[in-house]
């Protein structure tokens, strides 16, 4: 069968649920049910601490089967689910599903888990390093399922997605499970990610190296969610919550794709009091950020709330009152940790309150402007930052989709050409956020702007922006790179990219050695 953007999906996928395709961004929306959750009531005097992980996977009743979950506040740095793991294995359990907000370089480990059958699963939002190759050459025996941010809030709250035992890595908690990431030497900053896992788990586990007298103050997940906890040496590195650049890129390509893009938002006649705004944590991204500051403090903007993941330089312009407040679903540096454990109105979100479609309002529905990324994009605007070009696995939507379809302006900024290959081409290889949802692509050549904002196009061509079609864009690439050659790949699904809905918006295939 083929959804409504023409992409060929199986009738069936071994290991996973029915197939439904996708029809629309926002196609879906309308009444929902969350699911029930069991609890088991703990009476006075009832002790939580547990002396070792193996104690704790004793008590929840481990065995063949389950799926259990973790989050990734602490990135690349995190050593939660690499304990856990090691202790599930060499108790003999097998067949698990892992479901991590996302996996990391760190996470290797889980290659020689699918390869001995430990782990036959894995949902994730984001997936990069050895686990994201081993996946693209079949080595899991199930399909990943590959959600968004908000969309994994969604299918934990519906029940699509059932954990058993939720793995919180605590980087301060109390002996009654009052978790605070903001306190410790493990402190990563907003927990958000974590947040649905605590709340719908069967059972939920407290893992901190920050064991503190109760109350811990202040309290961001409660003790009326958590189980167990255990205490241990330490739960992560926090140099690796820093993955990539977070500082303003130098690059003169960079900083002139930056330069269009702040104009684009100019001329769109949002940048006013009230603006709102996200932006990744990228190069590009955080010269976008800085033009747009300069934009705001030469009119005297005062915005209401950035969000996202925090960076430093977002703090700094939220210090200099360009922002009401910001929401911070995680930290993407140290000093937008610091940030959310001093400043009032730096304020925490749980990952559906960022951007589920099945709640009563998600902050990415307030975004006006979001800034984002791009490893392709085709004619259609449909943007993959799922695979690479190749059509190994590299990443995945995170926040992508989900503040695509909720903000007002939708820009993707990126450079023309990445690596010899043009960003542009006919048809993505994975398809991660529908183009309906995409409204500009901003490049150092020009500036695309979908034909389905019209409205936009006639404000960018008053401001005397260079506008051109799409497929203009794309003939120009071409004519520095050539055209590529279209990669084969084998028929085996190797893993489901889900909207935010949870319907399919592609499948990854194989990888051709």
């Amino acid at each position: 069968m083929k959804n409504i953007l023409g992409r060929e999906l199986p009738n069936s996928i071994s290991g996973y649920k029915a197939v439904k395709p996708f029809t629309g961004a926002f196609e879906s929306l309308g009444e929902v049910k969350k699911r029930a959750v069991k609890l088991q009531s703990a009476i006075s005097n009832h002790q939580k601490l547990l002396g070792s992980i193996k104690e704790a996977l004793e008590k929840c009743n481990i065995k063949d089967g389950m799926t259990i979950s973790f989050h990734h506040h602490l990135r690349n740095g995190d050593y939660v689910m690499n304990m856990v793991l090691k202790e599930i294995s060499s108790m003999g359990i097998k067949d698990i599903k892992v479901a991590a907000s996302s996996i990391f370089p760190i996470h290797e480990p889980l290659v020689e888990y699918m390869k001995s059958g430990v782990v036959t699963g894995i949902y994730a939002n984001y997936i990069s390093g050895l686990v994201a190759e081993a996946i693209s050459r079949g080595k899991l025996k199930n399909p990943a399922i590959m959600h968004t941010h908000g969309g994994r809030a969604r299918a934990i709250e519906s029940g699509d997605l059932s954990i058993d035992i939720a793995f919180i890595a605590a980087p301060t908690c109390d002996s009654y499970g009052n978790i605070n990431g903001v306190d410790g030497k493990s402190a990563c900053g907003a927990l958000g990610y974590a947040v649905p896992d605590a709340l719908y788990a069967e059972k939920a586990v407290a893992i901190t190296d920050n064991l503190v007298s109760y109350p811990a103050c202040p309290i961001e997940i409660s003790q009326e969610y958590v189980d167990y906890v255990v205490q241990v040496g330490s739960i992560g590195d926090i140099k690796g919550i820093v993955s990539g650049t977070t500082k303003i890129t130098k690059d003169p390509v960079g900083l002139k794709i930056a330069k269009m893009t702040s104009k684009v938002i100019e001329a769109s006649g949002l940048l006013k009091d009230g603006f709102s705004f996200q932006t990744g944590a990228g190069g590009t991204s955080l010269a976008v950020a800085a033009y747009v500051k300069e934009l705001m403090q030469k009119n005297n903007i005062k915005g209401s709330f950035a969000a996202g993941g925090i960076t430093g330089y977002i703090v700094e312009m939220y210090e200099e009152g360009l922002f009401n407040a910001l929401f911070d679903v995680q930290c993407f540096d140290l000093k937008a940790v610091e940030s959310y454990r001093n400043n009032k109105g730096h304020q925490g979100m749980s990952a559906s309150m960022y951007g589920n479609p099945h709640n009563k309002g998600a902050v990415v529905n307030n975004l006006d402007v979001m800034i984002l990324g791009a490893t392709e994009i085709d004619v259609d605007f449909n943007v993959n930052v799922t695979t690479s070009s190749n059509g190994m696995i590299m990443g995945g939507s995170g926040g992508h989709s989900d503040t695509a379809a909720g903000s007002k302006l939708a820009i993707v900024a990126t450079q023309l050409i990445k690596g010899r290959l043009p960003i542009v081409i006919d048809s993505v290889t994975t398809v991660t956020t529908p183009g309906e949802t995409i409204d500009v692509l901003v490049t150092e050549r020009g500036i695309a702007v979908n034909p389905l904002r019209q409205d936009l196009i006639e404000k960018l061509e008053k401001a005397n922006l260079p506008i051109m079609s799409i497929k203009e864009l794309k003939k120009i690439a071409e004519s520095m790179t050539g055209v590529p050659e279209k990669i084969e790949l084998d028929d085996k699904v190797v893993a489901v990219v889900e909207y935010r809905d949870g319907t399919i918006i592609d499948v990854v295939r194989k990888i051709k050695d």
